[in-house]
């Protein structure tokens, strides 16, 4: 049924989770000692396992672990693993501010023990945090920014590290530009997708401005022409969509808490709701954002799969004549 053509769009070629800013403490301690933080992740992944979507990737924007603690990107990892596998899925991580580099590396990515960056290498999972240095000769542990390429049949995932050790805001060094000007110098089959976790486009929170992704017309520069046909970002707390450098950008919201736009004038407050993870489905000219609330609400209508089916073996003129015509 997922297969079949209903409309003038056929079924997308690929589909990628994004969820963004987990925050998870060491031995699952509530965030601000109120915000759990597991249940969250684990409910908006059975949701979609329950709807019977298999997506190719899981997409991490980063602030996976609120202190960058060993324990927390275990516990994740174990998470987000699990259910990967049932989907045979490949999971992407991207650092955040509130990651620690060596723990990201060493948990997350494996990259723990002489020659895992070989290994990574090999696989096309390459940290790339050095532009004048083969990935094999470069220490697992340093830290060096944590940037990486991964390739999904022809469709490629770039992960950027905006993060700066011991702040907030978010940057690039000139190594990371011209290591990415490199990267896209050779566009990708399917093109490519930005991942990085400070997206670069504007916020009404005057506090969060302060946390941007400093010097972004460098990117724009280094983006212009390129075979990127998105920008995945988190930070914000709070779901959004921009354009930047003419390349759409989609922000998911935290699944920990998130930001309350309506909130007085001058004052950021988070709150337990609002929580969301994204879908993208990628077709052949282009990529759509859908946001999936996290959580149980009740039923205002519904149509049952029996419906559906008697539908789908109905001549396309039946089918519309059926379900569009007004009763």
């Amino acid at each position: 049924m997922a297969s079949m053509q209903w409309g003038q769009y056929a079924p997308a070629d690929k589909i990628l989770v994004h969820l963004s800013d987990t925050h998870f403490l060491a031995d699952a301690a509530a965030l601000y000692g109120t915000v759990d933080t597991d249940t969250t992740v684990h409910r908006a992944l059975e949701q979609l396992h329950r709807s019977g979507i298999r997506p190719d990737a899981l997409i991490i924007t980063g602030d996976v672990a609120d202190r960058g603690e060993a324990d927390a990107y275990r516990r994740i990892r174990g998470i987000v693993e699990a259910v990967a596998a049932q989907w045979q899925a490949k999971v992407i991580w991207v650092m955040g501010n509130h990651d620690q580099r060596a723990a990201f590396r060493s948990v997350l990515l494996g990259q723990d023990q002489p020659g895992e960056a070989a290994r990574a290498a090999d696989q096309g999972t390459v940290d790339q945090g050095r532009v004048d240095q083969d990935p094999v000769d470069q220490d697992p542990v340093d830290q060096d920014p944590v940037d990486q390429v991964h390739d999904l049949d022809g469709l490629r995932i770039i992960a950027l590290d905006t993060s700066v050790p011991g702040y907030h805001h978010g940057e690039m060094t000139d190594a990371q530009l011209e290591w990415l000007r490199t990267v896209l110098r050779t566009p990708a089959r399917h093109g490519s997708i930005l991942a990085l976790h400070h997206p670069p486009i504007p916020t009404p929170l005057p506090l969060m401005s302060l946390l941007e992704l400093q010097e972004q017309p460098r990117l724009a520069a280094v983006l212009d022409g390129s075979d990127v046909r998105a920008i995945l970002g988190g930070h914000l707390h709070y779901a959004t969509q921009g354009l930047f450098a003419g390349i759409p950008v989609s922000v998911a919201a935290a699944t920990c808490y998130t930001m309350d736009l309506s909130a007085p004038e001058r004052e950021l407050t988070g709150v337990k709701g609002g929580r969301t993870v994204n879908l993208l489905h990628v077709y052949a000219d282009q990529i759509t954002h859908s946001q999936v609330p996290i959580g149980a609400f009740d039923t205002a209508t519904h149509f049952p799969a029996d419906y559906v089916d008697r539908l789908a073996i109905l001549s396309p003129e039946a089918r519309l004549e059926a379900f569009s015509r007004q009763q």
